[in-house]
């Protein structure tokens, strides 16, 4: 395989992974947001009980995320195979 489509499959993989980090900050902040400020969010959920569940949903989805995005982030880098199957 030549050398520089290794390079693109890196940078592309690298590029995905910010991708996936990114929507999982995103995704946590959002469930931050709704844990800590519920009362803007009930007009759209009527039971507060499924607002607390989904918030710590969106939490934990997103730091998740965020932590396989960074871990594909360095694997990509370091052509790390192990942190890449992670």
């Amino acid at each position: 395989v030549p050398m520089g489509v290794l390079s693109c499959v890196k940078y592309l993989m690298f590029i995905f992974n910010v991708l996936v980090f990114a929507g999982g900050t995103c995704l946590a902040g959002m469930g931050i947001w709704v844990a800590v400020d519920p009362a803007g969010f009930q007009d759209i959920v009527a039971a507060r009980a499924v607002l607390s569940a989904g918030a710590w949903l969106l939490l934990v989805v997103g730091i998740a995320l965020s932590l396989l995005g960074f871990l594909g982030c360095c694997g990509a880098l370091r052509r790390s195979r192990p942190l890449l199957l992670l």
